[in-house]
């Protein structure tokens, strides 16, 4: 089955680093497609329990613990919510609204409150997904393959997706050489599969609109190329699966996709490297946490690169940057320096 998620876009994880309100709840709870959704409900009770309890600690007052209560309990409350899961959920509260991302990823249930949201768990998600759509594409067929990391790939219905070369522009057969205009021998063969690639391209758009998921072509020449001179969804990546995918199964396509994604993510890393080595030379890359932190509170940090699971308890200075160090969590200092963008490399 296809996992339902809700990646977060940059916009929206923008919107989330630039919140500052006292008493901010990010709860981070793993989930069971399978399950009914019980278990979950269970432990995302525990863990707005201990949320609740940080919050009267920190002296917050009994209004804003209860509206978050209050929320939490409509949350829990929704079933079609528990009944469609990721692998994990995402939810960030602050007074009077909440708002939840379902992931691909596996992330430890935890909990924190402080002045903003803590993000840096989902970095694992944005930055590797591990989730891919293969469309594999024949002259005799069409498929749509979703790629998840631990589940079977599924087959997605698209709707007024042509099933053929010869569907979509309506005629019996491709292979007829007798002359119609133009149209005729292997050319009009090639012009009628870029009208079908066309097709296709069309009918993808509504399931790829607003996505940044990659999308891998397995096809065979020159249904490769004409499929690629007429896409337009951005993320199709330039490797995709050789071989006729008529002969290869959902398994067989899901196993390569994700050896592709792999080798995309491992360039992906080796430019950074490359980057931050070029950048350094120039004096242009910082290595000490507090001169990053620095750097980016003014804007001037264009990539940050940091160590998912290890923790820097600490806070950051929203006017000069200056970080104070703490001996336990008061807040993260690697999640604060995320807030740059836009600055030049």
């Amino acid at each position: 089955m296809i996992l339902p998620t809700d990646i977060p876009t940059r916009d929206q994880i923008d919107r989330l680093l630039e919140h500052r309100a006292p008493s901010s709840v990010s709860l981070y709870l793993p989930t069971d497609p399978a399950s009914t959704g019980e278990p979950e409900r269970i432990e995302l009770k525990t863990l707005s329990a201990q949320a609740s309890s940080q919050m009267r600690d920190a002296a917050v007052g009994a209004r804003v613990v209860r509206q978050f209560e209050d929320e939490i309990s409509y949350l829990l409350d929704d079933e079609g919510f528990w009944r469609y899961q990721a692998r994990s959920v995402a939810m960030f509260a602050a007074s009077q609204w909440l708002i939840t991302f379902r992931l691909p990823n596996r992330l430890l249930g935890q909990v924190e409150v402080s002045d903003r949201f803590y993000l840096r768990p989902l970095l694992r998600t944005l930055t590797f997904p591990q989730v891919a759509f293969v469309l594999a594409l024949a002259q005799g067929s069409v498929r749509v393959i979703a790629v998840t990391p631990d589940l079977d790939p599924e087959e997605i219905r698209v709707d007024d997706l042509p099933s053929n070369v010869a569907a979509a522009v309506r005629k019996s057969s491709i292979s007829d050489r007798a002359p119609v205009r133009r149209l005729q021998g292997s050319e009009g063969q090639k012009v009628r599969m870029r009208q079908y690639a066309r097709r296709v391209d069309r009918a993808l758009r509504p399931l790829l609109n607003g996505l940044e998921v990659p999308l891998i072509l397995s096809a065979t020449e020159p249904m490769d190329s004409i499929y690629r001179s007429v896409n337009t969804y951005p993320h199709l990546l330039a490797e995709g699966i050789s071989g006729n995918p008529e002969t290869v199964s959902d398994a067989d396509l899901a196993a390569t996709s994700r050896a592709v994604l792999a080798q995309l993510y491992a360039t992906q890393l080796r430019d950074i490297r490359q980057l931050y080595g070029q950048r350094s030379a120039e004096g242009r890359a910082l290595a000490d946490v507090a001169e990053v932190a620095r750097a980016a509170t003014f804007g001037a940090v264009d990539t940050l690169l940091v160590d998912i699971d290890a923790a820097l308890p600490g806070v950051v200075d929203d006017q000069t940057g200056a970080v104070t160090f703490a001996a336990q969590a008061s807040g993260d200092v690697h999640d604060v320096t995320t807030r740059s963008r836009d600055a030049p490399g």
